[in-house]
């Protein structure tokens, strides 16, 4: 059997090419953040995950800028060897601050963050539990590490109770779950998780890549719950609410001091360039000191979930600028995001097995800089493609 024949028989993808129907990929011309230029012409963007829309910000743009000209483009190397700036240590004193933890941990990638942290926690004699609509990247990283991998049903916190319960005194157990769900847009319920959880002795890490910078005042999930103190890992990206890229944790010195000593992720990844960590750092100012970003961001949010209810859509369950459009049929699903596109709206359609099959649907998220004229011209062609399509 040839290793690659698998390779040469996929050809889903050709034929939704061949058909005009194919969504990802999508190269962008240029950019301006709430609107973007593809295929030469210019579209509305409500696919992006830049919530506070800081891409373009002066004050962003500035620090990458500057970062070069210090820094030059890349470190080349790895944090543990040649790789760590003082701008990283910086950031991180920063970040630990802003969350509430002694220490943090800055990754080149969301994802590395969270297979190099899970990988290095869960080893031969644990247990780690997960909700079964986590990031594919709690997913990896779990199989990444040597223990034992249980999962609950999304937001059922009994099952999660009963699983604990079965978990020997002798093993560890880590429970992950993400803050906000990255297609739902619906909130954990971590008063209960965590109480659930310290019932059990298991220790709670939570991936805050949608929530720092949009719930808490910027500062993420256990902040909107009061719960700082009793969340003992906290995860987040630098590429959606702080304009750049990479991921880092928060944690207890000795636990974030074990992390960077043993996630393979951290160690064999050269580290975060320096424009990235400038403009990390330079939206980290601006969550701070400049909080009418998060606040239109959430006015802008509730406008838009008020609009598709009055519309007829279907937005399940979100509590968050992440408001999916549940369609249902994978087709119908594609149908709508084509209508959208040619009506000037660019939106991400969701098919199993990134959501549960039969629950397609398109996925739609919002920015502060989003104006209201936008926004309200958005409602108009989804009205228009919803009629059309006979789903309101």
């Amino acid at each position: 059997m040839d290793i690659l024949k698998k390779c040469y028989d996929f050809d889903r993808a050709k034929k939704a090419i061949e058909s005009g129907n194919y969504p990802f990929f999508q190269a962008l011309e240029s950019t301006e953040g709430t609107e973007v230029v593809m295929n030469g012409r210019k579209v509305l963007m409500l696919g992006s995950n830049n919530y506070l829309g800081l891409t373009f910000h002066p004050k962003v743009k500035a620090a990458a800028q500057k970062a070069i000209d210090d820094f030059g483009t890349s470190p080349t190397g790895s944090r543990l060897i040649n790789g760590t700036l003082v701008i990283h240590e910086e950031l991180e004193r920063r970040l630990a601050a802003f969350m509430g933890k002694p220490s943090a941990l800055v990754f080149s990638t969301g994802m590395q963050t969270n297979l190099g942290a899970i990988s290095a926690l869960v080893t031969k004699n644990d247990v780690v539990v997960t909700d079964k609509d986590d990031h594919a990247s709690i997913v990896d990283g779990c199989r990444l590490g040597y223990g034992e991998v249980k999962r609950f049903v999304h937001g059922d916190l009994d099952q999660l109770d009963r699983i604990l319960a079965k978990i020997p005194e002798d093993k560890g157990a880590l429970v992950v779950v993400d803050g906000v769900f990255s297609m739902g847009g619906d909130i954990v319920d971590l008063p209960k998780l965590v109480k659930v959880s310290k019932a059990h002795g298991a220790r709670v890490y939570v991936d805050d890549a949608h929530s720092v910078g949009v719930l808490g005042k910027g500062r993420g999930t256990a902040a909107h719950f009061g719960l700082v103190d009793e969340v003992d890992i906290t995860m987040g990206t630098f590429s959606k609410s702080f304009a750049s890229l990479g991921g880092f944790i928060v944690g207890d010195t000795d636990v974030v001091d074990y992390i960077k000593h043993f996630a393979r992720s951290f160690i064999f990844s050269a580290s975060l360039p320096a424009p990235l960590t400038m403009a990390a750092l330079a939206a980290l100012d601006i969550m701070e000191k400049e909080p009418e970003h998060i606040e239109r961001l959430w006015e802008n949010a509730h406008f838009m979930m008020k609009g598709y209810r009055e519309l007829g859509f279907d937005i399940g369950k979100t509590q968050t600028p992440i408001i999916p459009i549940i369609v249902g049929d994978d087709d119908k699903c594609f149908e709508l995001w084509k209508e959208l596109y040619d009506g000037g709206v660019y939106t991400n359609p969701v098919i199993a097995p990134a959501v549960p099959q039969g629950m397609a649907l398109l996925r739609t998220s919002y920015m502060a800089s989003h104006t209201r004229a936008q926004l309200q011209r958005a409602l108009d062609v989804f009205a228009k493609a919803g009629k059309s399509l006979g789903l309101i």
